[in-house]
C-alpha cells in the first residue's frame, strides 16, 4: 500500500485531535523516546561517542530535550546546544528543558570548534517554520555542512518546508540530514523538490496515535502498489499484436536522437511494435535496435497505434499540425518536451487536449510545466504538489511533473510522489526513456493514471538498479535505461507471481 503523506495543516489536526485524547505531554515523551531509540540503532559500535542535539525554542526543540534525556539515562554522552537568551514557546517544551536538565544532559551555548561527535541531531524547527533561518541559527546550520557523523533531523530537516520541499526563503537555509524521523505522519516535501537532498533516509513514528484520528492524506508515497494490477505474465499463445503499437511523433532536423530513446524506452517496456515517425527526414533504422521502424510524420497513419509526441519535435508549421492532428485524434497519447511547449503556446491546444476523452499522459520538466501555467521553473518547484494539480485540471490528464520526487496527479486531485531514481538522470534524454516507458504501459492497456505511476516507478528503479551495479549515477546516459527499466518490468512481473 502507498504511504499516505499529509499536509502541516492535517497534521495540526491530529495533534489537536490526540492532545484532547492524551495527557499533556505525551505526544513530546514518544517522540523523545522514538527520536533516542533510532538515535541508538544509527550510533551502533559508536556508543561511546558523544551526542550532539541542537534544540530550538519551539516543540521541535522539546522533542530533543526529551530525546536527550532519554539517551542520557541510557548511559550515552549528550549534549545540548542551547542558544543564549532563547526561551521556549511551550509549557511542554519547557518541562522537557527541565528533565533534562534535572538529568545528566551537558549544556552548551556555542558549538565547539574540533569536537567529534557519534550524531548530530537537529531539533531546532519543525512545521511551523514560515520565514527563512536567520542570525545565529543560520550560521549554526551553516556550521553543519562540516560536520564529518551523521545528522538526524526530528520531524523535519529545519529550514524545509514540510508540504513542498522547497528550503524556506529565497536565499533561505536548511539542514541537510542523512536521516529524518518524523512523527505522527509523513510529509510531502520530505520526498520532493529538495526534500530528498535534505531529509536522507526517512523514518515514520506515528507516536502511537490511533488511525482512526488520521484523515484522507493530501497524497501518497507511490510504491509498486500503485500499478501493480495492470503487471501480467505473457500467455504463450500471443503474437505482436497483442501488445499494442507505439509510435514517436518528433525529429525534427539535427534532433533524431531524441525519438529514438524514446523508441527503445517503448520497445523494452514490452510494445509489440515500435515506430518513428519523423518529422524531418533522417535515419532509415537504429542500428542499435533495428526492430523499431522509421516512416516520415506526415505520410504516417495514427489509427489504432498509442502515440508518444513531442520527443525533439521542435516548432514548427508541420510539428504544429502534427501535434493537433493527434489531439483530434482517439489514440492514447503521451504528451512531452517540445509539443508540450506547443500547447503552452496555444489556447486551442490546450482546449483540444481537455476536451478529448482516450487517455493522455503529460511528462512536463518544471520548465515546461512553468510555460504551461505562465510561470516561472522556479516558482514551479517552490510548490511542485500544486503546480501539477493545476495541470492536471487544465488539460483533463495525468500528469507526470519530473524532478526529484516526480509528482503525479490527475484531474481529480489524486497525486504520487514517486520514490524510485537517483542523480544519474539528470542527464539529456532520460525524460524521452521515461515517455516511451509510458507510451509502452499505454499501449498494452494501462490507464493513463496507473500508465503514469507505473511508467515513472520503474524508470526511476531502473537508474537505482543501475547505481546498484555501478554504472553511474555520474556518467549514466539515457541509452543504458531502457534495458535496465526491461529487467525491472520482468522482476516485478515475476515477483507477483510468486
Amino acid at each position: 500500500m502507498d504511504n499516505p503523506l499529509y499536509t502541516v495543516a492535517q497534521l495540526r489536526e491530529i495533534e489537536r485531535a490526540a492532545y484532547a485524547e492524551l495527557e499533556p505531554g505525551t505526544l513530546m515523551r514518544r517522540a523523545g523516546e522514538a527520536a533516542a531509540k533510532y538515535a541508538l540503532e544509527l550510533l551502533g559500535d559508536k556508543r561511546d561517542l558523544p551526542v550532539l542535539l541542537l534544540a530550538g525554542p519551539g516543540n521541535n526543540g522539546g522533542d530533543a530535550l526529551e530525546m536527550a534525556a532519554v539517551l542520557a539515562d541510557a548511559g550515552v554522552d549528550a549534549t545540548v546546544l542551547y542558544p543564549p537568551g532563547q526561551r521556549e514557546t511551550s509549557d511542554e517544551a519547557a518541562s522537557a528543558h527541565e528533565r533534562a536538565r534535572d538529568g545528566t544532559v551537558g549544556f552548551i551555548d556555542m558549538l565547539p570548534p574540533g569536537a567529534q561527535w557519534g550524531l548530530v541531531v537537529d531539533g531546532l524547527f519543525g512545521i511551523g517554520l514560515t520565514r527563512p533561518i536567520e542570525g545565529e541559527y543560520r550560521a549554526l546550520v551553516a556550521s553543519l555542512d562540516e560536520v564529518r557523523c551523521p545528522i538526524l533531523a526530528l520531524d523535519v530537516p529545519s529550514g524545509l518546508d514540510a508540504d513542498t520541499g522547497a528550503v524556506i526563503g529565497p536565499d533561505g537555509i536548511a539542514v541537510r540530514a542523512t536521516h529524518t524521523i518524523t512523527f505522527l505522519g509523513d510529509k510531502p516535501g520530505l520526498h520532493t523538490a529538495d526534500g530528498r537532498d535534505h531529509a536522507g533516509q526517512v523514518r515514520v513514528e506515528p507516536l502511537g496515535v490511533a488511525p482512526s484520528l488520521l484523515p484522507a492524506p493530501a497524497a501518497r508515497l507511490g510504491s509498486a502498489d500503485s500499478f501493480a494490477q495492470h503487471l501480467a505474465a505473457r500467455r504463450h499463445n500471443t503474437h505482436k499484436g497483442s501488445f499494442g503499437d507505439v509510435a514517436v511523433i518528433g525529429g525534427a532536423h539535427g534532433m533524431a536522437g531524441a525519438p529514438v530513446l524514446a523508441a527503445r524506452g517503448a520497445l523494452f517496456a514490452g510494445a509489440g511494435r515500435t515506430f518513428v515517425a519523423m518529422i524531418d527526414p533522417g535515419p532509415g533504422y537504429d542500428s542499435v535496435q533495428p526492430e523499431i521502424m522509421f516512416r516520415l510524420a506526415d505520410e504516417f497513419e495514427f489509427d489504432k497505434r498509442t502515440l508518444v509526441i513531442g520527443p525533439g519535435m521542435g516548432g514548427s508549421a508541420s510539428a504544429m499540425r502534427l501535434l493537433a492532428r493527434a489531439l483530434d485524434s482517439d489514440c492514447p497519447l503521451v504528451i512531452d518536451a517540445d509539443a508540450i511547449t506547443l500547447i503552452g503556446a496555444s489556447p486551442d491546444l490546450l482546449k483540444r487536449l481537455a476536451q478529448r476523452s482516450s487517455p493522455a499522459v503529460l511528462t512536463p520538466h518544471p520548465l515546461e510545466a512553468a510555460r504551461l501555467l505562465g510561470m516561472t521553473a522556479p516558482g514551479i518547484q517552490a510548490d511542485r504538489l500544486a503546480a501539477a494539480r493545476e495541470i492536471a485540471v487544465r488539460s483533463n490528464a495525468a500528469v507526470i511533473l519530473k524532478g526529484s520526487g516526480s509528482v503525479i496527479t490527475r484531474p481529480d486531485g489524486a497525486i504520487l510522489i514517486n520514490p524510485t531514481g537517483n542523480a544519474g538522470l539528470a542527464t539529456a534524454g532520460s525524460g524521452d526513456v521515461l515517455a516511451g516507458i509510458c507510451g509502452a504501459l499505454l499501449a498494452q492497456g494501462w490507464p493513463a493514471w496507473e500508465a503514469a505511476a507505473g511508467s515513472a516507478w520503474i524508470h526511476g528503479t531502473a537508474a537505482d538498479l543501475l547505481v546498484a551495479h555501478g554504472v553511474g549515477p555520474i556518467g549514466m546516459t539515457a541509452g543504458e535505461l531502457p534495458a535496465a527499466a526491461r529487467a525491472v518490468l520482468n522482476l516485478l512481473v515475476a515477483e507477483k507471481l510468486v
